[in-house]
């Protein structure tokens, strides 16, 4: 019988697999009418239900078409990078193009990332298949389940390619940024032959001809396009637009002062005044000439009575104007040279003029030579005459700096050779900014001699860009800390008012006010480095970047680390610890008062609702960063080596602390004896506890000591004291009447307790006293001290009352017969006494 069901079993088995095969191949490949295909009944009842055909939803078709779109836009910048060299402004624009491709990116991974968790969440919710041998599932559940597990694979896939793409489109960004420092490099040391090199004037030579009639072309068609385009109504357009500019130069030089209070009476204006006059001068001194230079471009251009290709010589002489007066109106802003107490950087009136005097010819010099650079490129100038261009202006500007760094040095030496009463040095020039400055000049003639006359360009171009840089730093940096600190500092009316409406305290008020400077300061040094190393070929979108993957995030490992999910995990922590303490200050000041819970009980609810708020805000802030319990488990699992070393004492007193407020062997305001030290407790902290003695001192016992010491806890169970009264009598008193007289003195006092009943001991009987102890009892153990007082005062009264003094009497000490030797002497003393008397009577 057991071989027939077997039989029938593998039957069954095989036709069930002959079936599905069947099915497989009927998918696979279409069926002809004359080869129909049917499972029998058999195999229709193994397989009760068919997977269903799920579509790709149109969310996720949009998404896969972006990122197709993404792919072809990505696929094609990378087939330019492999073709040929592409210049400067053309990585230049492919870099601006990849910015938004790589943020629509990143917001598309963002969009599919919750969706993706969330059909996760769906798809968990059905538990795991069932295994062999267990139930089979319900038709509906498993058509559930295939459901959910395409769309976990649909997003989960779509996630894939939208990472990959990232990665990609990040490559591409790097390779972009890489060709353009590369290029900067190349182009910056690129060697030429030197200033002094016989060849090099030679080749000037020989292009001297060819630029004559460059020269003479241009001159040409300029005057030509200028008698066709130079009508009345245009010479009358730019003649008015000259005008304008020259009327606001004007006003710049002579005007502008006028309005800048600056007055020469007030010897020590306040900070904020001198700030307002340093920005007036600023804005004075630089927007008219900007203002003025655009307006003459824009009537130049739209007269187009120059060739294009003098157009930017033009646009460079415009600048550079502009530029000497901004140069010349930050110099008068910060230094003030005709205006001392308006300074805002402590130095002479000699060192102010002559900064300013330098600045304005070092502004002057290189504005000279970008309009001559402008000219060379717009007639096509040989390389030779560009080089020597070059050279020519980098080395005037290198011996004006070498001269204005000379007359520093020659007015330091003068001083210390002063023989003069001592005055403190003035910080013009420092000796380490003296020292970079001639290490400078010496690399600017250096590369100028050996033919590297682009980086002695550019090396001069720095340092006047980054100077301008520094001086609008420190600018910017005193404005920010006086109008953004200054402001919530003192008794100005915006601390006032804010003071007045949100209740917040003026000290609170000035750290916001630091911390508000502070963020300023950080924000405006960020900008002036960024400032700085543009012209480096590093822009802010390189730097940018990276500040926005650090704050956005960047993955190590599983992990997602960003600063702005910090921060918001900070808060919420903070928030939380807010609400422990406002909940602990509502139970301190409502709640337990109402309760008839004791001190200690009190303090034991009020530390352990903060343990669990604290707890709770960290497991809500380690959750929002993404951290499980079992991350959790593995860093206290990598910190429990230092535990076992480092912070094992921290962590006894903590456990100890909970041990504490758990079993309560001792609790706040019992009075313990720890030691050589007596007192009350009046905290239980999280490592120590705090105990206040009777001479007001604070004993700060750390937690662990309490539990594995030795304490004294003098009302454990309950307040009830004992008082111990010792009184020594005279040995001849009557010891009933002592007796008598001290249990009338207790149980007359109001405070004793009568139960147990106050007794008189008979404690020991010395050479000259019997002594007598009282020992009773007090509610409460506060009251013994003053209880014991009470009762020698009332002891003692009946005492003397009496007739029987409690102070022994002391005989007398007899006096001593002296010694022989010394009764002698004494008889000695006295037989000389006679003898010298009977010589001296007649």
């Amino acid at each position: 019988m057991r071989r027939l069901l077997w039989a029938a079993m593998m039957t069954l088995t095989i036709a069930a697999g002959g079936a599905a095969q069947a099915q497989v191949k009927a998918q696979a490949q279409p069926q002809t009418q004359s080869q129909p295909q049917s499972p029998p009944p058999v195999a229709q009842a193994a397989a009760p239900a068919a997977e269903p055909v799920v579509t790709i939803s149109t969310d996720t078709k949009a998404a896969r078409a972006k990122l197709d779109g993404f792919k072809a836009d990505l696929d094609q910048k990378e087939l330019a990078l492999r073709g040929r060299t592409l210049s400067n402004a053309e990585l230049q624009s492919l870099r601006q193009q990849m910015e938004p491709i790589i943020g629509n990116i990143r917001t598309l991974i963002e969009e599919q990332a919750p969706k993706l968790e969330a059909s996760k969440a769906r798809l968990t919710q059905l538990g795991p298949k069932p295994k062999d041998g267990q139930p089979e599932e319900s038709a509906d559940v498993v058509k559930d389940r295939s459901e959910r597990e395409m769309a976990v694979a649909e997003l989960d896939e779509t996630q894939r390619l939208a990472r990959a793409l990232l990665v990609q489109a990040e490559q591409v960004n790097a390779q972009i940024s890489d060709r353009r420092r590369a290029g900067f490099t190349r182009a910056l040391f690129e060697r030429s032959d030197g200033i002094l090199s016989p060849s090099l004037w030679l080749s000037v030579l020989q292009a001297i001809p060819r630029e004559i009639r460059a020269q003479q072309i241009t001159l040409s068609d300029t005057l030509g396009q200028m008698e066709r385009n130079a009508t009345l109504g245009v010479l009358l357009f730019v003649g008015l637009a000259l005008g304008i500019a020259i009327a606001l130069y004007g006003g710049r030089r002579y005007i502008a002062p006028r309005l800048v209070r600056r007055d020469p009476e007030i010897t020590d204006p306040a900070r904020r005044s001198r700030l307002l006059a340093a920005l007036a001068v600023v804005l004075l001194g630089a927007v008219p000439a900007l203002f003025g230079s655009w307006i003459v471009w824009v009537a130049l251009d739209s007269a187009d009575i120059f060739p294009p290709r003098l157009e930017q010589v033009v646009a460079a002489l415009l600048f550079g104007i502009a530029f000497v007066a901004f140069v010349r109106a930050l110099v008068d802003a910060i230094l003030a040279p005709d205006h001392t107490p308006w300074r805002l950087v402590n130095v002479s009136n000699a060192s102010a003029t002559r900064i300013m005097s330098f600045a304005v010819t070092i502004a002057t010099v290189m504005m000279a030579g970008k309009v001559l650079e402008s000219f060379n490129q717009a007639i096509a100038a040989a390389l030779p005459i560009t080089v020597i261009t070059r050279a020519f202006f980098a080395l005037a500007s290198t011996l004006i700096f070498a001269e204005l760094l000379r007359r520093f040095a020659r007015k330091a030496s003068q001083e210390e050779a002063c023989l003069g009463p001592y005055m403190a040095p003035e910080p013009d020039i420092g000796g380490p900014l003296r020292t970079l400055g001639w290490i400078v000049v010496g690399i600017v003639a250096v590369s100028v001699l050996s033919g590297y006359v682009a980086l002695a360009s550019f090396l001069v171009d720095q340092v006047v860009w980054v100077s301008i840089i520094v001086a609008l730093l420190i600018l910017s940096i005193a404005l920010a800390d006086e109008f953004i600190g200054g402001t919530l500092r003192g008794e100005s009316r915006i601390a006032t008012v804010l003071q007045a409406n949100t209740g917040l305290r003026r000290r609170s008020l000035e750290q916001i006010g630091v911390l508000a400077s502070g963020a300023a300061r950080l924000g405006l040094i960020i900008m002036a480095i960024l400032l700085t190393l543009a012209p480096w070929g590093i822009e802010s979108t390189d730097l940018m970047g990276s500040v926005r993957a650090v704050f956005f995030g960047f993955s190590v490992g599983d992990v997602t680390i960003s600063i702005s999910s910090i921060l918001i995990a900070a808060l919420l922590f903070a928030a939380g610890f807010a609400v422990t303490r406002v909940i602990q200050r509502w139970l301190d000041h409502t709640f337990l008062p109402a309760t008839d819970l004791d001190a200690g009980l009190r303090n034991s609810i009020r530390t352990a609702t903060g343990y669990v708020g604290i707890i709770t805000a960290g497991v809500i802030a380690f959750s929002y960063l993404g951290l499980s319990l079992e991350r959790v488990t593995i860093v206290a699992g990598a910190l429990s080596v230092g535990i076992g070393f480092g912070l094992q004492s921290i962590v006894n007193n903590f456990i100890s602390g909970l041990i504490l407020l758990w079993e309560r062997p001792i609790r706040v305001g019992d009075l313990v004896v720890v030691g050589d030290g007596e007192g009350y407790v009046r905290r239980i902290n999280v490592r120590s506890t705090e105990i206040q003695t009777y001479d007001r001192s604070t004993l700060i016992v750390p937690n662990s000591n309490l539990i594995s010491g030795i304490v004294r806890n003098r009302v454990r169970n309950d307040r009830i004291g004992r008082v111990l009264v010792s009184v020594p009598v005279p040995r001849a008193t009557d010891p009933d009447l002592v007796a008598g007289i001290m249990r009338t003195a207790a149980l007359a006092h109001r405070e004793v307790m009568s139960e147990p009943a106050p007794r008189v001991i008979f404690k020991k009987v010395t050479e000259n006293t019997i002594d007598f102890d009282l020992v009773c009892f007090v509610d409460d153990i506060d009251a013994g001290g003053r209880v014991a007082s009470d009762l020698y005062f009332e002891v003692f009264r009946g005492l003397r009352k009496a007739g029987a003094s409690s102070i022994p009497e002391v005989p007398a000490p007899k006096e001593e017969e002296p010694e022989e030797p010394v009764r002698k002497v004494k008889a000695d003393e006295e037989e000389g006494l006679t003898l010298l008397k009977d010589k001296s009577s007649p």
